[in-house]
């Protein structure tokens, strides 16, 4: 152990004292001091702390079944993020209660390594949806990025004498109550989605609420359901193979993987638009450096080559924007579902 030498008199109050610029204990105490110094300057201990988070795994919670949109936005996010924050971003599913059993379990995890994808129904229309919501969506949550929009398609099982839209609403009308449509569950995007055009055009359609996406196009690819709105990545594979006939998109525009397929607003409901999105968002208590870093890589995940061709070959668009924008892009769908939950009278199951 290297010991060493006394200081003169007075010296441990004196660093600077000309005299003792030799002692190597003087030097050792200066460099000490220095560090402190710079340790208690603004933005230095965070800096730190960014630099040092992830220290292991983190998890990102998908509050839906596989087999949806979500899991696919999701992925890709992961996939990008393990290799830009040095440690391994894995998905878990967590579906039931409209996504209020996993917002629930991240809103109370406290490890620092979980997050969780946020959703249209999650963040604006549960809120509106329960009486009494087991979370805060503003209060409880830190926003990371808006990471992606996605087109709601309107589908039908082939078997369905509808070729578009036109039809397909005369169809419904002359069967009122006869066709039904599946969701991935209450307040799920696919249900405000139809909910929305029966809104707009006056339909009266049975809606069959299941556990995810994936059991409803079970359902819906066997012809146990007549129609269906749903997230673009999940049912293009489908629609391009035939299994699913696509009657019109949600979208302003024609999607360039559909553009034989008019939008909504192209017949006969100007102004519709009917777009899900999907966000990062993490626990409250995160620490404002992690949640910083965890911003900025985020934004370079979802907009990355490989990201931006996996979601575009699926029709969906890769955003990314700053936790303020995301923030008050919450704020403004929440207003915007309020009116739409109230009048369609949507409640859980």
């Amino acid at each position: 152990m290297t010991r060493f030498p006394s200081l003169p008199a007075g010296a441990e109050t004196d660093l600077d004292a000309p005299a003792a610029l030799d002692d190597p204990r003087r030097r050792f105490l200066q460099a000490a001091a220095a560090g402190s110094l710079i340790a208690g300057l603004p933005g230095w201990a965070s800096a730190q702390g960014a630099a040092g988070w992830p220290t292991r795994s983190v998890r990102l919670v998908v509050p839906f079944a596989p087999g949806g949109s979500s899991e696919i936005v999701a992925r890709a996010t992961a996939i990008e993020l393990s290799k830009t924050l040095g440690q391994t971003v894995y998905v878990e599913n967590k579906p039931g209660g409209s996504g209020n059993i996993a917002m629930v379990d991240v809103a109370r995890a406290e490890d620092q390594h979980t997050l969780v994808l946020g959703h249209i129904g999650t963040l604006a229309v549960n809120p509106f949806m329960y009486d009494k919501l087991p979370y805060d969506p503003i209060k409880d949550f830190k926003p990371i990025t808006l990471l992606a929009k996605v087109p709601s398609l309107y589908v039908v099982h082939p078997d369905v004498p509808a070729r578009n839209l036109k039809e397909f609403i005369a169809l419904v009308k002359s069967k009122p109550g006869r066709l039904s449509y599946g969701s991935a569950g209450n307040g799920s995007a696919g249900h405000l989605a139809m909910e929305y055009l029966k809104m707009v055009s006056d339909l009266f359609i049975l809606h069959v609420p299941y556990r995810g996406t994936g059991p409803q196009l079970t359902d819906l690819l066997a012809g146990r359901l007549d129609a269906a709105s749903v997230g673009a990545p999940a049912i293009m594979q489908f629609i391009k193979s035939g299994k699913l006939r696509c009657i019109a998109t949600g979208s302003k525009e024609r999607l360039p993987q559909l553009p034989d397929v008019p939008t909504v607003a192209e017949q006969g409901f100007p102004g519709f638009e009917m777009t899900q999105w999907y966000g990062l968002c993490a626990p409250a208590n995160l620490a404002p450096a992690a949640v910083e870093k965890l911003a900025t890589e985020s934004v370079k995940a979802i907009k990355s080559s490989s990201s931006r061709e996996r979601l575009s070959h699926d029709a969906a668009e890769a955003i990314g924007n700053t936790p303020a924008q995301f923030a008050a892009f919450i704020t403004q769908e929440q207003q915007r579902w309020k009116a739409v939950v109230a009048r369609a009278k949507i409640r859980p199951d």
